[in-house]
C-alpha cells in the first residue's frame, strides 16, 4: 500500500510505502536515478522550476536492505516561488483544481502551486515505484513505458524486442527518433505561443504470470486504471487494442490460440494482456492519454470569486508546455506499483526475501 502526502510549495512531498517484504537490496542511488528522469529537462518546453529531489529515507531500510517495516520516502521544496499564486489567489485557472479546490475544502486548501492537486506530488509516486520495479524483478517482471504521441504526431511502431533501448536515446522516450524531433519542434513552437499541447503514453509490463487480478472490483485493469488516472492531467486510459476494438470484428479482435512447443500461446495481443480482469501470461500494455496543461500564457476568461465578476487571466510562472515526457517514469511507477501489490496479494512474493 502506498500513501502519498505534501503538497506542491510545502515542505516535502512524499509516500509511504507498507507492506514491503523484509530483505529486498535496494540502494539510494537507485531511487534517485529513477527521480532523476521525472526532473525538467534543460529543453525549451520544461517548467524552470529546479527541484534537486534528493531522496530522503527515514524509516524501512537498513543496510541497504528493506526492513519489513513501513517505508518513509520524501524529497523537500526548495525552489518553490509562491509569490504568484498570492496575487492570483481569488481567480482561479480555467481547467486547474483551484475552483473546485476552494469549494470542496471551503478555502482552507493550500492554493501555492496547485498544491495538492500539482504534479509535484508525483515525485512520490516514481520514489514508490522504484522500490515496486525491484521487488517485481525479483519474480521475473518488468514495466517501462514510452512516448507513441504528441501534439497529434504519432511514433511509428518498433518491434517489442528494440522498444525499451530506443526510447532511452531522446528527450521524449519516444522510440521513434524521426517523430520525436517532429514532437519536439511542436512542443517547441506551442511554447512559444504561451499554449500548451497533450500526447500518450504506452505502459507495457512483461514477464507478467498468469492469475494477477481478483475479479469482479478489484480485476487488474481496474486497478491500473484507478493508478494512471491518480496522475494529474490524465484522461483516457486503454488496454490493448482499447477504442480501436469498437472499429474491430470479433475475427479481427480475438487472440486467437495455438500450441507451440507445448506451450498455449498466442500470435495477437489485442486484449493487451488481461482477459476477464486477470493477467494471461502476455505483456501488459497500456495507453495513456494526457490532456495540454491549463497553465498557458493565453489570455483566458475566469471569475473573481471576490466581485464575482468575469475577468481576464494571463498566467505568468513556470510552466511545463507539454506533461508527457516527464510523466513516462511516473507512469512506469505506477504499473509496477500495481503490479507488485496484486503479486504479493497473490502470493508469488513471500513475506521475507531470501539473500544470497
Amino acid at each position: 500500500m502506498v500513501t502519498s502526502f505534501g503538497e506542491s510549495h510545502g515542505p516535502k512531498v512524499g509516500v509511504v510505502i507498507d507492506g514491503c517484504p523484509a530483505g529486498l537490496e535496494l540502494r539510494v542511488d537507485e531511487i534517485q536515478q529513477e527521480l532523476k528522469r521525472r526532473q525538467p529537462s534543460s529543453e525549451l518546453f520544461s517548467t524552470e522550476r529546479r527541484e534537486s529531489d534528493l531522496v530522503e529515507i527515514s524509516s524501512g531500510l537498513f543496510n541497504d536492505r528493506t526492513t519489513g517495516a513501513p517505508i518513509s520516502l520524501s524529497v523537500s521544496n526548495l525552489d518553490a516561488q509562491s509569490e504568484p499564486y498570492e496575487e492570483r489567489r481569488h481567480t482561479p485557472r480555467p481547467g486547474q483544481a483551484d475552483l473546485v479546490a476552494r469549494l470542496k475544502y471551503g478555502g482552507h486548501e493550500d492554493y501555492r502551486g496547485g498544491g495538492r492537486f500539482s504534479a509535484r506530488i508525483t515525485v512520490g509516486f516514481v520514489a514508490a515505484g522504484a522500490v515496486a520495479k525491484k521487488l517485481i524483478s525479483t519474480i521475473g517482471m518488468t514495466a517501462y513505458a514510452h512516448t507513441v504521441e504528441i501534439a497529434g504526431i504519432r511514433a511509428r511502431k518498433i518491434p517489442r524486442d528494440e522498444e525499451e533501448k530506443a526510447s532511452r536515446g531522446n528527450v521524449l522516450s519516444c522510440a521513434d527518433a524521426d517523430a520525436a524531433q517532429k514532437m519536439i519542434h511542436a512542443i517547441a513552437e506551442t511554447k512559444r505561443q504561451e499554449d500548451s499541447v497533450g500526447g500518450i503514453i504506452e505502459s507495457v509490463a512483461t514477464g507478467v504470470p498468469v492469475g494477477l487480478g481478483e475479479p469482479v472490483f478489484d480485476n487488474l485493469d481496474g486497478d491500473l486504471s484507478k493508478a494512471f488516472f491518480a496522475i494529474p492531467s490524465v484522461k483516457g486510459v486503454e488496454v490493448g487494442a482499447g477504442f480501436e476494438s469498437t472499429r474491430m470484428k470479433g475475427s479481427d479482435y480475438n487472440d486467437q490460440l495455438r500450441v507451440r512447443k507445448g506451450i498455449i500461446e498466442s500470435p495477437t495481443n489485442n486484449s493487451g494482456g488481461i482477459i476477464g480482469g486477470i493477467s494471461n501470461g502476455q505483456p501488459v500494455v497500456c495507453r495513456i492519454a494526457f490532456r495540454p496543461p491549463s497553465s498557458i500564457g493565453i489570455p483566458q476568461t475566469t471569475v473573481n470569486l471576490e466581485t464575482m465578476k468575469e475577468q481576464t487571466l494571463s498566467i505568468k510562472g513556470r510552466f511545463d508546455a507539454c506533461v508527457v515526457p516527464r510523466a513516462v517514469p511516473i507512469v512506469e511507477a505506477m504499473t509496477a506499483i500495481v503490479l507488485a501489490d496484486c503479486s504479493l496479494r497473490a502470493g508469488l512474493i513471500p513475506p521475507v526475501l531470501k539473500t544470497a
